[in-house]
This record gives C-alpha cells, structure tokens and sequence, in this order.
C-alpha cells in the first residue's frame, strides 16, 4: 500500500496515490491552532481513522540546561522562569529550592508562607487559561471571555506585588525580593472571593452543555497503567486514576503544616477521558482558592519579619547534588543541580510536566477519529516551551 502526505498548517508535500488505496500521513503543525505553539503531530491515517501518531518536538528549544552552566545561582533564576510561561513562580520556585537544599539554607516562615500562597495563585492563573481555551478549541467562544477576566483580577494583584503580569522574578535564593505591599493581603482576598464566584460559571456553561459532554465523554481515554509507564503527572495522570500529588505526598514549602493539610483536597478521577481531565482541573481550582484563602488566614497572625537571608556578593553551593521536584500547575517540575563548588552549575537538568505527558499522545491519538484529535490534544493541557525547554 502507497502512502500519500499532506499538512495542516504546514503545507503539503509528495502528495501521489489513489484515493482509498492509500493510508495518508497528517501533519498537524507545526503552526497550528491546536497545537498551543509550535508543536508537529505526525499521523499516519487509514480514512478517517489515525492509525499511529508522533509527536515531533524541538521547534522552541533553547538550550536553558546548556545556558544555566554560564549563569550563577541568581541569573539562572530568570532561565527558569520562562519554560512554561503558565506557571512562571513555580518554575522559579523549583530552582531556588533547590540552591537553597544545596546551601543548607533556612528562609524565613514569612517566606515560605508568602511563597505558598503565590504558588498557589499561579497554579489558579494556569488552570484558568485552559479552562478557558479547552472549550474555545471545541467551538465555545463564552467561557475563555470568562477565564480572562478571573486571570484579570490575579494578576492585578500579583503585579502589584512583583513588577510582572507573566514573569515574576520574586522569588529569591534565601527568600523573596522584598515584603508585600501594605494592605495587599486584602486585595488578594477580594480578588480570590471573585475568582471563587466565577467558577460556577465553568459548571453550567461547560460542564453542562451536552455537546461538550458528547466530545469530551470517552474520548481519549488514558489509562492508570499508560500514564504510570509514560511518566504522566499533574491534572492529566489523577484523572486517570494516579492519586499522587508532591504537595501531599513529599510536601514542601508550608504544605506539611496543620493549617494546609486540613485544606489540600487531590482530586482524582478513574475514567481517564477529556472529560475528568477538564473536571480534574476544574476541582482543583476551587481547592487551590480554598489553600490561597488558608495562607492568608495564616500571614495575618504572623508579625512583620524578613522575607529574605543576606547573601554573599558571589554565591557558591557546595560541591555535590541534589533533586528537588515540586507539583507545578501542570504536573511534577524536577530540577537535578550537580555542583563543582563553583559559582555556577556544573549540570542542571530540568524535568519538565509537558515533556512526559504530551508523550502519551501515541498511546491516546491511534484508533480515534481525526474529528476527535482536537479534543484529545487540547485535553492535555501542555505548553509548547514547557516541552523543548
């Protein structure tokens, strides 16, 4: 049997063969509406029907391992950031834990609640995006409206504390840049409690729309076995089943006191289709409001203090290494930091969320229909950076 290629969003290319003697292959991308950036999916068709799909990754990257070789323990701060450009405080959080494990460093508990608080509002900004953009990319215009006037009102704050809408740059090996602004703990609470009140929003306009329901229920089904083998994690792997979450089960940050056990809520599914993915996303947005709300509780009752250690003009980690992984919006981020004692790394591995589930999309795409590519990819909530690091 002949094979016949054409693209989406790529162009065609060596199109030769009959119609219904041949099997066709697809690309989808690399620029592709679908695709959240430059990702190529290569698919092998047989009709309507994929039969194999490949994902083909590396249009975005930029070297940010072989870059953080040449930048000392405060500069590589700045590379991290940007990867996913969702979650830019987690991934800065990861690397300055990181350094600070090495050090054998101590930060403020002003720090380490002020910290949590904002990586939990970082987790609401990503989870907002994709609740708004999933169902946009299956034809629903309204909730992605919605979605951004909630980022709107998280960022506004977040800003005002930090300086930036998309990378913060707050965080600080030792601590934060600076205290909050006076009175910003109120702004936050307000911007939360709107944030809360939009959620049901998400509820009737999605999740209670038969058409979405009738896309999303059953399609693109991952099982608990396929996201365990593949390394899957975050929202995509606990609809599927995998009950694990770092902030529970190797807790960091404020996640292990009293106050924020008693809040965390993993949220699992068992049916592993585009549908839990959404509703997983969807819970735990409402529990991330709920531990925001439980950090601010918490900063009322502590006394003003510092929010950073003093430093030495050039910073040196110890020779040696270290893993620190933390449950980032979309799924575990692990920094692996190798040390040679000098001022910068000699290795810093990065394992990025996005890396490890958009591989599941050869088990998840074949025997599916075309029609359904879409909902399946738009389901697993990546971001193209986060990939190609």
């Amino acid at each position: 049997m002949r094979e016949t290629t054409v693209g989406i969003g790529a162009g065609a290319e060596n199109f030769t063969g009959e119609a219904g003697t041949t099997d066709m292959v697809l690309n989808i991308g690399p620029q592709h509406p679908a695709t959240h950036g430059v990702l190529r999916l290569r698919l092998l068709l047989d009709g309507e029907r994929i039969v194999t799909a490949e994902p083909v990754i590396g249009y975005m990257h930029r070297g940010a391992e072989k870059l953080f070789e040449a930048r000392d323990y405060r500069q590589i701060i700045m590379l991290a950031n940007r990867h996913d450009w969702l979650s830019a405080f987690s991934n800065e959080l990861g690397v300055v834990l990181a350094v600070e494990r090495m050090l054998g460093m101590e930060v403020p508990e002003r720090a380490v609640w002020v910290r949590t608080l904002l990586a939990e509002l970082n987790r609401v900004l990503n989870h907002l995006m994709f609740l708004g953009s999933y169902p946009l990319e299956l034809g629903g215009i309204t909730p992605v409206f919605h979605a951004f006037n909630s980022r709107e009102d998280l960022q506004h704050v977040l800003e005002e504390a930090s300086g930036g809408r998309m990378h913060y740059m707050f965080n600080r090996v030792g601590g934060l840049k600076e205290d909050l602004p006076a009175g910003w703990l109120g702004r936050v609470r307000t911007a939360v409690a709107a944030v809360r009140s939009q959620l049901p929003v998400f509820e009737d306009l999605v999740l209670g729309n038969e058409i979405f329901r009738a896309r999303t229920a059953g399609v693109g089904v991952l099982t608990r076995d396929q996201a365990q083998a593949y390394g899957v994690s975050g929202p995509i792997a606990r609809a599927s089943g995998l009950d694990f979450d770092l902030r529970r089960d190797e807790p960091y940050l404020a996640y292990d006191s009293e106050e924020l056990r008693q809040v965390l809520t993993v949220v699992t599914r068992d049916e592993g289709d585009c549908l839990a993915r959404f509703e997983c996303l969807l819970e735990q947005t409402a529990n991330s409001l709920d531990l925001a709300d439980a950090c601010l509780d918490k900063l009322a009752t502590l006394p003003a203090g510092p929010v950073n250690q003093r430093l030495p003009k050039v910073l040196k980690a110890p020779e040696g290494s270290t893993y620190t992984w933390t449950e980032n919006p979309l799924g575990i981020n692990g920094y692996y930091l190798v040390s040679r004692g000098d001022k910068t790394p000699w290795r810093l591995k990065l394992r990025s969320a996005s890396f490890n589930n958009v591989q599941a999309l050869t088990e998840l795409l074949p025997g599916t229909l075309v029609a359904d590519m879409v909902a399946i990819l738009g389901s697993m909530f990546f971001v193209v950076g986060d990939i190609d690091k």
